[in-house]
């Protein structure tokens, strides 16, 4: 088995209100991004990166893994899809059509290994068509309007909160991608476009603490996060 990482990375993160891309803040030492691709490169079951920046990207020359051997670079296109796709046709030209991807946010630095193998692991040896990392909902969910104001309560039982990475065949979500766009589906992440396809992935609970980078204070909570994990480097040498 062979797993290779996506990583789309083109966002300018709007609702930080920062001067630069959430995946290029500060965070606890490196960059927000260079945690996340340590923590996917660092995982003994991946063999290397594909990275989907934007076009006029600054800041990735001053990354850790600008020049790692195991990280490749392709343009990131308009929307999250896009990038994704960008980066699994340049790996196709590389990979097998049933080698395993998995495709993790930028802006997701704190997942644990042990969570990315429970992910591998229930995937593979089930033999299903892929999987999501996940968390149950916990909270009373509400419906509002535009105006913020409740319209109901939404059955919180079986509803999940979507992590990544998010694992699949590369071939199959290469190929679910470009249909759902070519048909103008509404795609949010690989998961989506994999069920507009037919299919149903599995979700697989991890760590609460896998949180998304999106606003100011979530930088502080992800180094409160890292501080607790064990005093373990992320830093990928050359293998």
């Amino acid at each position: 088995m062979r797993c290779w990482a996506v990583i789309p990375a083109a966002g300018v993160g709007r609702r930080m209100g920062a001067d630069l891309p959430k995946q290029y803040m500060s965070l606890a030492g490196r960059s927000v991004i260079d945690w996340s691709i340590g923590k996917l490169l660092g995982h003994p079951t991946v063999h290397a990166a594909i990275v989907a920046l934007g076009p006029d990207d600054p800041y990735w020359q001053a990354t850790e893994y600008a020049r790692h051997p195991s990280v490749a670079r392709v343009q990131g296109g308009a929307e999250r899809c896009d990038s994704v796709l960008n980066a699994l046709n340049a790996l196709s030209t590389r990979a097998e059509p049933d080698d395993w991807v998995l495709v993790h946010d930028a802006a997701r630095p704190c997942v644990h290994s042990q969570d990315i193998s429970k992910l591998v692991d229930a995937v593979t040896k089930n033999q299903l068509i892929g999987g999501v990392l996940g968390m149950p909902v916990r909270d009373t969910m509400k419906r509002t309007n535009a105006q913020q104001q409740i319209t109901g309560t939404v059955e919180r039982d079986q509803l999940w909160h979507a992590f990544t990475p998010q694992m699949f065949r590369l071939n199959a979500l290469r190929t679910a991608l470009a249909d759902a766009l070519t048909a103008g589906a509404q795609i949010t992440d690989e998961a989506s476009a994999m069920e507009w396809a037919g299919f149903t992935p599995l979700m697989v609970e991890g760590s609460a603490d896998n949180i998304k980078i999106t606003r100011p204070a979530d930088i502080k909570l992800a180094e409160f996060y890292l501080a607790l994990a064990p005093k373990k480097s992320c830093m990928v040498w050359l293998r």
